[in-house]
């Protein structure tokens, strides 16, 4: 069971959004122009948790404030689900991957809204090239100046996390030999990457005080950290991770973000905290999840080596396994280790593109495959499963 909140304690609660893409079921391709009444329909469902996204290939959804895991499962599951649904009325189906394996952003039409026109306008290309989709977990920290004191702290967690859910080998057709391309379109926006290491909430208000001062943003929102506090509500946004094709992954991915924010929480508590490390050190790890994703490991800068992921998962578990009793996700959190045994949906795009290759097809035909698995695998565990007609 979740513990109840104190008055010192943060409320620990959990938002989750996602992003997917719309695929053509013949040509496997994404859908340039979706209907426009297929959000309409999925009010059906969770009211208001189906949004557009930048491109019209892509639909967003985020779920309701969730006190617990389970609750996240739940309500991650119903949207899929109706997602899935209102698509396949429509003839349509659902992906969830971080990029298609073979649509070109040259050919995709960006969403006529007033903030997706200005982004159009302000970013160009950098914006056009966005063909990518992310998972962001919301975390419930009420207090401002507790929020950066343990952004700070996370900093250090972020290539674990982007190592478990990688989902973006393809691009154009092409393997690209990373296991999260989508990390490279994304870096190319101005304020992503890594978050800076502030000294306060008060510095984070100048910093962007600053910047919408001189013009160059409109408020916070534009702040694409791979951590940030919310401009929208009193969260800590977990940006990093690529969206997971299956649900118990993404399910995972959320009960780590809330265990690690409960730990650092913890420490304070007992008047201590997680080093620090230079920015330049974490984005080592950075590029190596995102090269490597969990395969070849990552710096662990206490001992000065490179630790396979399956030794920094257990580590990892082994710290934050009382957070996670405490929040009632630690079966959640060790379901880590099967990522990690099994790989993640980078891994199993991959090994369906060269079976198919090795089974005669050519590549066009191999990444066909890959998107049929892609389809298949995102709705396991939505039960009931859709009907596609």
């Amino acid at each position: 069971m979740a513990r109840e909140a104190g008055p010192d304690r943060p409320p620990f609660t959990l938002g989750v959004e996602e992003e997917y893409l719309l695929i053509d079921p013949d040509t496997r391709d994404l859908v340039r122009d979706p209907p426009p009444d297929l959000i309409a329909d999925c009010g059906a469902g969770p009211a208001g948790q189906v949004m557009p996204e930048f491109l019209q290939a892509q639909i967003e959804i985020g779920t309701t404030v969730c006190k617990t895991v389970a609750e996240v499962r739940a309500d991650l599951a119903a949207l899929r689900r109706t997602v899935v649904t209102a698509a396949a009325q429509h003839g349509l189906r659902v992906i969830a991957a971080s990029t298609h394996p073979f649509a070109s952003w040259h050919q995709q039409r960006h969403t006529r809204r007033e903030r997706y026109d200005r982004i159009n306008i302000e970013y160009q290309a950098t914006a056009r090239r966005l063909l990518v989709c992310g998972m962001h977990v919301h975390v419930g920290i009420d207090d401002d100046a507790l929020r950066i004191d343990l952004m700070n702290q996370f900093s250090y967690f972020l290539p674990h996390l982007l190592a478990l859910s990688t989902s973006s080998p393809f691009w154009e057709a092409e393997d690209t030999g990373l296991k999260s391309y989508r990390i490279t379109v994304f870096d190319a926006l101005p304020r992503s990457g890594l978050p800076p290491t502030l000294a306060s909430w008060h510095e984070h208000q100048r910093l962007i005080a600053q910047l919408v001062g001189a013009g160059a943003i409109e408020d916070g929102t534009k702040l694409w950290w791979d951590m940030r506090p919310s401009a929208r509500f009193p969260t800590l946004e977990m940006r990093v991770t690529d969206v997971c094709t299956r649900l118990d992954d993404a399910v995972t991915i959320a009960a780590l973000v809330q265990s690690v924010t409960h730990m650092l929480w913890r420490l304070r508590t007992e008047n201590r905290q997680f080093r620090i490390y230079p920015p330049v050190l974490v984005a080592e790890n950075r590029w190596r999840a995102m090269r490597y994703g969990i395969d070849e490991g990552l710096i662990d800068f206490g001992a000065g080596v490179v630790k396979p992921m399956a030794v920094l998962i257990d580590e990892l578990i082994a710290m934050i396994s009382t957070d996670a009793e405490a929040l009632g996700c630690r079966a959640e959190v060790e379901r880590a280790r099967a990522i990690v045994g099994a790989g993640t949906s980078a891994h199993r795009q991959l090994a369906a593109w060269r079976a198919a290759r090795a089974a005669g097809a050519d590549n066009r035909e191999a990444l066909d495959s890959v998107v049929d698995m892609l389809i298949a695998e995102t709705t396991v565990g939505i039960d009931p499963p859709p009907d596609h007609g």
